[in-house]
């Protein structure tokens, strides 16, 4: 389980997620990205950010 907080990316946001694919916790971030900060234009940097500040959920079942 993978698991990415939104705070280590734009600080003050509580907002997390959790999946088994790396690709879903992306799209669900630049979801999040767009509809809760206003982004308009995700960059491949962002992208990559995103991949960055994605951990491994050890204590997920």
């Amino acid at each position: 389980m993978k698991t990415f907080h939104c705070g280590s990316l734009v600080p003050g946001c509580n907002w997390h997620t959790r999946s088994q694919s790396e690709a879903d916790i992306v799209s669900r971030v630049i979801d999040h990205l767009r509809q809760t900060h206003g982004e308009t234009e995700i960059r491949p940097s962002i992208v990559e950010q995103i991949k960055a500040r994605t951990s491994d959920d050890q204590d997920a079942a």
